[in-house]
């Protein structure tokens, strides 16, 4: 059937309402509702959502089919319900070229499940040495507007510069991963009480907030927009606070891990809590979930990072950085953010729709439930409380760190233009 209805939905969290897609547009927000020919889902007071969007995913092809390819990542993506996720540049062959960043946004056509969108790197081969083709990728069918060497750091004043100015041209925007890399050498956990304790190479806070405060003044001096990926501590929080209120063009997003998960999780030394950046204190938890609700962070990313099991399941200095964060995101937002009461349902969509979908200019995504828009849409039973388990992910990989944890909320539907992708929290 081209026509749905979703009767008795909490639109944004609001007073339930019914919401009709017909084709791939909402036809109609109301009560009462009219259910002739059409299919109708019974909401019973669910959440109804905009279609998440994240601007921070690894997708892996091509390169790393062993870890993830674009099919699994945009069938874990509508479980988790997104609709629309960007996927980053650190690929074999690296997305430096029209011709690779045009092959994962086919892929990602092909999938059916999730908008694709790639971002292209900033340097050739993510070298920090030479700018990479940053117009061609613009121009290409793919339409790239955001551009990151995440999993490096741009650390050459120079370079950062010369790409802010050239993505200025076409209201491009660079997402810089904030790691000087002189300071991190070695490091393999939060530099602290606990790596002094443990023994363990320390990453400190210092590394990523000198970085932030030279971009958002780079981005100053230039005039363009720059975006801080993955967010990680309480300075951070308060460089970007300045910089916004000196009216700097800077967004900056954080991790679900980052609200959630502290260094103290390492003294396990279990691998799947290996991370950049790394794990924080409770202090820095804090800072970031404050900042989350008053919009000094403007957006949730997953930075999902799938790694095959042998690249985890090994000792701690071996193991690959990262956790896979799809299907868990919202539910950790809502553990973290909603139930604490710091957010509510429309401050959820506002941070994990809306925004990233205008940062990343994301046609068709990240728009209001109303009459006459896309039909991307998520439906959640908030009410829902259960334990993670990897064994049922869509995901390729199983690295997350909430193995066994209960935690809140399911996403039971997602639908992309009108067409359901997931039903009743299983793929179509």
């Amino acid at each position: 059937m081209s026509k749905t209805l979703i009767r008795g939905a909490k639109v944004l969290g609001g007073e339930p309402q019914d919401v009709l897609i017909d084709g791939g547009t909402v036809a109609e927000v109301g009560t009462g509702l009219s259910a002739e020919g059409a299919q109708v889902v019974e909401a019973g007071g669910k959440v109804l959502l905009p279609g998440l969007v994240d601007l921070h995913t690894h997708l892996r092809e091509p390169g790393r089919e062993d870890s993830e390819t674009v099919l699994t990542g945009t069938r874990a993506a509508a479980s988790g319900g997104y609709t629309n996720v960007f996927a980053m540049a650190n690929t074999f062959p690296v997305a430096d070229t029209a011709g690779v960043v045009e092959q994962v946004w086919r892929l990602g056509k092909e999938s059916g499940y999730c908008d694709v969108q790639p971002i292209g790197a900033v340097t050739v081969g993510l070298e920090g040495s030479k700018l990479a083709e940053l117009g061609a990728m613009h121009e290409s069918a793919a339409g790239v507007t955001v551009f990151s060497d995440d999993g490096k750091c741009v650390h050459d004043a120079v370079i950062m510069r010369r790409a802010l100015e050239y993505v200025k041209a076409f209201d491009g925007v660079v997402a810089q991963h904030a790691q000087e890399p002189r300071l991190t050498e070695g490091a393999q956990m939060n530099e602290g009480v606990v790596s002094a304790e443990l023994g363990l190479g320390g990453w400190p806070a210092v590394a990523e907030e000198s970085v932030i405060a030279r971009d958002v003044l780079l981005a100053e001096h230039v005039g363009s927009r720059v975006h801080i990926c993955h967010l990680s501590t309480a300075g951070s929080v308060e460089i970007v606070r300045w910089a916004k209120s000196r009216g700097i063009d800077v967004t900056a997003e954080v991790t679900p891990h980052h609200l959630l998960l502290t260094d103290e999780l390492v003294r396990s030394y279990n691998p799947v809590y290996k991370v950049n950046p790394p794990l924080r204190t409770e202090r820095d938890v804090t800072a970031l979930r404050e900042a989350l609700a008053d919009g000094t962070i403007d957006i949730v990313a997953t930075d999902h990072a799938p790694h095959p099991h042998e690249d985890k399941d090994c000792e701690w200095a071996a193991a690959a950085m990262g956790m896979v964060g799809l299907e868990t995101a919202l539910s950790v937002v809502q553990e973290t953010m909603v139930d604490t009461g710091l957010l509510d349902w429309a401050g959820v969509a506002d941070r994990m729709s809306f925004k990233p979908a205008q940062i990343g200019r994301a046609t068709g995504h990240g728009r209001p439930v109303s009459a006459g828009e896309p039909a991307n849409l998520t439906l959640v039973d908030t009410a829902y409380r259960g334990q993670v388990d990897p064994a049922g992910f869509a995901s390729r990989s199983r690295n997350t760190p909430y193995e066994g944890r209960e935690l809140p909320g399911r996403v039971t539907h997602t639908w992309l233009r009108g067409k359901a992708t997931l039903v009743d929290g299983k793929l179509t």
